[in-house]
């Protein structure tokens, strides 16, 4: 695996390292918020999310990372949508395997180190019909925030940006967190 492609991966999960000290259940919001429109990688990675959540920016990453946590109470589920820069200004394609497939490794060997009870339940290769993005998606549980969640992260890659979406919701909500991941993955 690259050095590049490693330190791509790094310098996301900075960005929402907040995770594991986020407690699903603390979020203060009311519950009123328009549904929210989410964008990443220059619009090819789009989605929007269900009425309830609310937008929290994270802070900006050393390194240019951006991201944005969105918190819904009813449900205690979390969304943090982030992206960062290629280091190095490496560049790649818009389903580039080699990449997706490094990148997924290393997640999940930096989430084994940072959740000591990290379990990955599966792992797909995506590709959105319409643009040909490539996404890849691991499906895990672990403790966060004080109790065991269910976890799904997508990442993708374009150009010289990468992008991860992770999708944080309760154990008892399988069926909401199923809907919700189905929700972002729709096509637009």
């Amino acid at each position: 695996m690259s050095l590049p492609r490693k330190k791509a991966v790094i310098l996301l999960l900075a960005a929402v390292a907040c995770l594991g000290a986020i407690n699903v259940q603390a979020a203060k919001a009311k519950d009123t918020a328009a549904s929210e429109k989410v964008s990443l990688l220059d619009g090819k990675l789009s989605f929007v999310l269900p009425k309830g959540f609310i937008a929290n920016p994270l802070p900006a990453g050393p390194t240019g990372a951006k991201g944005t946590m969105y918190t819904n109470q009813t449900t205690k589920t979390v969304v943090i949508a982030a992206e960062n820069q290629i280091p190095e200004g490496n560049n790649v394609k818009d389903n580039d395997s080699a990449f997706l497939d490094g990148t997924v490794s290393d997640f999940i060997e930096a989430q084994r180190k940072a959740l000591p009870d990290f379990n990955k339940l599966s792992e797909k290769s995506i590709t959105q019909k319409g643009n040909g993005l490539g996404l890849r998606q691991v499906d895990s549980t672990a403790t966060q925030g004080g109790g065991q969640t269910l976890n799904t992260t997508l990442m993708a890659g374009a150009g010289t940006r990468m992008a991860l979406i992770q999708i944080i919701s309760r154990v008892s909500d399988k069926s909401g967190h199923d809907a919700l991941v189905k929700t972002i993955l729709k096509e637009r």
